[in-house]
């Protein structure tokens, strides 16, 4: 079901609560454990994207009740056929999160919001960190300022970034390094986290980040190289274009399949123990850059790897090696990556030979 240029005070309005002035303002204890049963309605923005559509089919999956939100915004990720098959089962509205009329009416009722929307290029952040801004923190704060506004706070997990911590001191890394971002992506995603601890300790809502590493999988956008450089070398080897590696390709990344996070994600919104914190999602695996493109090819069964400089403006914010330790969000959730990258290559090359011609021509379903 698709809603598009909504009024808040109409449509999206639930029957049966109060009017946005009467929300009880203040700080609200945070109670409980928020049991899965009784979270039936769930907010996702950035709703037609990678992660947030995956999300998205989990919860219908266990019946719960989903509204997905997503600006539709040129040129990331949104896709009407990620969620073809479950249409009928959500609600979508275009929107943005930049609209707090919009939050305040979408957040209200809610029992969890996974904040998925995001500007995500780290070279786009550097060209136009107003753009980055607006979203990345604004939008956070919309969202939190309607959670505020709520009789009933809702969990609020945020999809965080390794870009929040910057060039590593020592690896792996955890939750105890300094972070030092190094582009203005990272600045405001790290702002944006520390608006959702603010709002926890002030106003009691319950929050999680989760600082997620190379999130690759099927229903990744394939039509852009700034993010999702995995699925991105897959349509490359599988249209017959270069795989194009900068340097030497030896900078080092941490890997981890959609799958995987998506169990992340439930598990943070569900644990009680996990409210309040932040924890870094990857596999634990640290993976030379030209050896995933390798076996990207080798999933796929063709592709040629082509050796290219260093953009310059992209070396100087890039990061040089880079895996995280896990062991603190599996203490408090029993969560760990499951999915090897080959494994996950290989899921994913089989997904996009099925489908490959609806990520790279949008909207074509």
């Amino acid at each position: 079901m698709v809603q598009s240029g909504v009024h808040p005070d109409e449509e999206i309005r639930l029957p049966g609560r109060p009017g946005f002035g009467d929300a009880i303002a203040g700080k609200k204890a945070v109670t409980g454990m928020k049991k899965q049963a009784d979270a039936k309605k769930v907010l996702i923005t950035g709703g037609l994207g990678f992660i947030g559509s995956s999300i998205a089919r989990r919860c219908v999956s266990e019946g719960r009740q989903v509204t997905l939100v997503d600006a539709c915004l040129e040129p990331y990720g949104w896709n009407l056929f990620n969620i073809r098959d479950i249409s009928e089962k959500v609600r979508f509205v275009r929107g943005d999160v930049r609209d707090p009329d919009l939050m305040d009416a979408l957040v209200s009722g809610s029992d969890v919001v996974f904040h998925m929307a995001a500007q995500v290029g780290r070279e786009i952040s550097m060209e136009n960190p107003r753009l980055d801004a607006e979203i990345n923190c604004i939008g956070t704060l919309n969202v939190l300022e309607a959670a505020r506004k709520s009789l009933k706070p809702p969990v609020v997990v945020f999809a965080g970034s390794r870009g929040q911590t910057g060039e590593p001191d020592v690896l792996p890394v955890d939750e105890s390094h300094p972070d030092r971002p190094t582009d203005i992506y990272g600045i405001n995603k790290l702002a944006a986290e520390k608006y959702l601890f603010l709002y926890q300790q002030v106003y009691g809502i319950p929050v999680v980040s989760l600082r997620l590493n190379n999130v690759y999988g099927p229903r990744c956008q394939m039509h852009a190289g700034f993010y999702g450089i995995l699925n991105w070398f897959m349509a490359n080897a599988m249209t017959g274009k270069p795989v194009t590696v900068y340097g030497q390709g030896l900078q080092t990344r941490d890997y981890v399949y959609i799958d995987d996070v998506v169990e992340a994600f439930f598990l943070a919104a569900f644990n009680e123990k996990a409210f309040g914190q932040m924890f870094y999602v990857g596999s634990g695996v640290e993976t030379v850059f030209l050896d995933m493109a390798r076996q990207v090819v080798r999933a796929v069964g063709k592709g040629q790897i082509v050796h290219v400089p260093f953009p310059e403006q992209r070396e100087k914010i890039d990061i040089k090696r880079f895996v995280v330790n896990t062991v603190k969000f599996r203490t408090a959730t029993g969560w760990q990556a499951r999915t090897g990258l080959e494994e996950g290559v290989a899921r994913t090359a089989g997904y996009y030979r099925q489908w490959l011609e609806h990520y790279l021509n949008r909207g074509k379903t």
